[in-house]
C-alpha cells in the first residue's frame, strides 16, 4: 500500500517523495489511520520500526488546516539527540509547507527556546526537564495545545523522567489527542499510559520486544582486554566500513576513542559528560563522514540515527536484554539491513545468555582468523576502583589544602586592614592598598617605611 492510500496532504506526499519513501513501515501503516481519526494511540514499536513518521504525519496533517502563531503540538522526549533528531525529520517531512518547529532541550542558551514559546510555533519537541524549566515562566503556556506525544516512553522511566512527565501534563490541556509510543511496556508505563490516554487503539501492545528485521547478528568471544585490539583489528581489515560503539561507562568510551585515534582512526565520543555543542559535533562528524567511528553510551541509543549505517557494536554486553535492542536498533532502520557484533568476555556469558532467552534464539560465535587471543593487555580502558579512588581523595586533599592556604591568606590580609590607623592619627591618612603601585599583599605599616 503506497503513502497515497493514507490521504494525506499532498504538501506532505511531495516531502516523502523527496525523502525517496513510497510505502508506510507496519507501524505507520496501523497507527497513522486511527491517529487521523482523531483517537488516542498507544503503540509498541522497536527502535527503526519508523515510529517517528507514524506519529509526525498525521499531526502535520491536521496542523495544515489550523491558523499559525499557536503552539499546537508537544512532543517529549528523553534525550537532546533524539529531539534533534525528530526535529530533523519534521522539518524534512514538511519542507513543502508553512509549518514551524522548534526543540527544547539542555545543554543550550534558552533565549532562542523562549522565543519559540512566545512566537506560538507550531511544533515543540523537547525533554523533560528543559520543558520544566521553562514553564516556571509566564510566557510557557500552551493553551491551544491540540496534540501530545509521548515517544521512547521506557526510556522515560529508565532515566527517572516519569515524575517530571506527570508535573508537565498539569500545564497542558486536558482535552488534547495523545499518542504514546513505547518500545516495551512494563508495569509504570502501562500504569501511565492508563492515566493519559482516552480508549486509545492498541497497537502491537502483546509483541515481545525484539530487534529489528534485516540486522545480522554476531558474537565475539574475547578476554576482556583485548577487546580494544580485536575492534582495531577488524576496523583495519575493512570489516567495518563505520561503526557506532556502545560502551558501560563514560570513561570507557572517552579511553577507546582515544585509543582509536592512536591506532589512526578516526573516531570521536559521544556520552552524557560532553558539551551539548560537542555532542552535536560529534553526531554530526559521524553522520557526514568525517569520523569513521562513533563511541557512544546509552544515552544517546535512542538519539542517533543515522542513514545506512552499516554497524553497530556492543563493545561491552548491556546488562538489560532491551538495552541490546535498542542499541542495534541504530543500523536496519526502516526495513533496511545492518551488522550487530557483540564482544563477549568470559565474565559477560550470562548477560549474553539473557539477551539470547529474550529475543528467543542463540546467537552465532565469531573467531577471527591469524587474531592472537592469548596476547598480553594493549590498553586498560577501566581504571580499578581502588586507583580511582586513591586518587579522587588526593584530588579532595590537594583542594581542601588550596582552600585552606586561600583562607589563611584572606584573613591576613583582613587583619592587616583592619589595623591600618584612620585619617588623623599619628602615620597620616588612609591608602587603599587595592590602589597601591606595591600591591595589596603588603601591610600599611610597611608601605609607609
Amino acid at each position: 500500500m503506497p503513502f497515497s492510500h493514507l490521504k494525506l496532504h499532498p504538501s506532505l506526499l511531495r516531502g516523502l517523495k523527496d525523502l525517496g519513501f513510497v510505502r508506510p513501515t507496519p507501524i505507520q501503516a496501523d497507527a497513522i489511520p486511527p491517529a487521523f481519526e482523531g483517537r488516542d494511540v498507544l503503540a509498541c514499536a522497536m527502535t527503526g520500526s519508523g515510529k517517528t513518521a507514524a506519529f509526525l504525519l498525521p499531526i502535520l496533517h491536521k496542523l495544515l488546516d489550523r491558523p499559525r502563531g499557536v503552539t499546537r503540538a508537544l512532543v517529549i522526549t528523553p534525550t537532546r539527540e533524539l529531539a534533534a533528531q525528530i526535529l530533523e525529520d519534521l522539518n524534512d517531512l514538511a519542507v513543502h509547507t508553512p509549518i514551524t518547529a522548534a526543540s527544547v532541550f539542555g545543554g543550550v542558551g534558552m533565549g532562542p527556546q523562549e522565543h519559540a514559546f512566545r512566537s506560538g510555533v507550531d511544533v515543540i519537541v523537547g525533554t523533560p526537564g528543559r520543558l520544566l524549566d521553562h514553564f516556571r515562566m509566564p510566557y510557557a503556556r500552551l493553551a491551544g495545545l491540540e496534540h501530545l506525544v509521548l515517544d521512547e516512553a521506557d526510556r522515560m522511566l529508565d532515566m527517572g523522567f516519569l515524575p517530571d512527565i506527570r508535573r508537565i501534563l498539569r500545564h497542558l490541556p486536558a482535552r488534547r489527542q495523545t499518542l504514546f509510543f513505547s518500545a516495551t511496556m512494563p508495569a509504570p508505563i502501562a500504569e501511565l499510559s492508563r492515566e493519559m490516554l482516552k480508549q486509545p487503539a492498541m497497537i502491537n501492545i502483546e509483541r515481545r520486544s525484539a530487534p529489528a528485521v534485516g540486522i545480522t547478528h554476531a558474537v565475539y568471544p574475547v578476554p576482556q582486554h583485548l577487546k580494544p585490539a580485536l575492534l582495531v583489528r577488524l576496523l583495519h581489515k575493512g570489516d567495518m566500513h563505520d561503526a557506532l560503539v556502545f560502551t558501560r561507562t563514560k570513561h570507557r568510551a572517552n579511553r577507546l576513542a582515544k585509543h582509536l585515534v592512536e591506532h589512526g582512526l578516526k573516531a570521536e565520543r559521544i556520552h552524557g559528560n560532553r558539551s551539548q555543542p560537542q555532542r552535536t559535533e560529534a553526531l554530526a562528524g559521524f553522520k557526514s563522514g568525517k569520523y569513521r567511528v562513533l563511541v557512544a553510551t546509552d544515552i544517546a541509543a535512542r538519539g542517533i540515527d543515522v542513514t545506512a549505517l552499516g554497524h553497530v557494536v556492543n563493545f561491552d554486553v548491556p546488562v538489560v536484554p532491551d538495552d541490546y535492542i535498542h542499541r542495534v536498533g541504530r543500523t536496519a532502520r526502516a526495513e533496511a539491513t545492518g551488522a550487530a557484533f557483540t564482544f563477549v568476555s568470559p565474565e559477560e556469558e550470562g548477560d549474553l545468555r539473557a539477551i539470547e532467552r529474550a529475543i528467543g534464539h542463540r546467537l552465532p560465535r565469531v573467531t577471527v582468523p591469524d587474531f592472537d587471543y592469548t596476547a598480553r593487555q594493549e590498553a586498560r580502558l577501566e581504571v580499578p576502583l581502588a586507583q580511582r579512588i586513591a586518587e579522587i581523595r588526593a584530588r579532595k586533599t590537594q583542594e581542601r589544602a588550596r582552600a585552606k592556604e586561600k583562607a589563611t591568606r584572606r584573613l591576613a590580609a583582613e587583619q592587616g586592614w583592619q589595623g591600618a590607623p584612620r585619617t588623623g592619627q599619628a602615620h597620616g591618612p588612609v591608602v587603599d592598598r587595592r590602589d597601591h603601585p606595591r600591591g595589596p599583599g603588603r601591610s600599611w605599616r610597611s608601605r609607609q617605611r
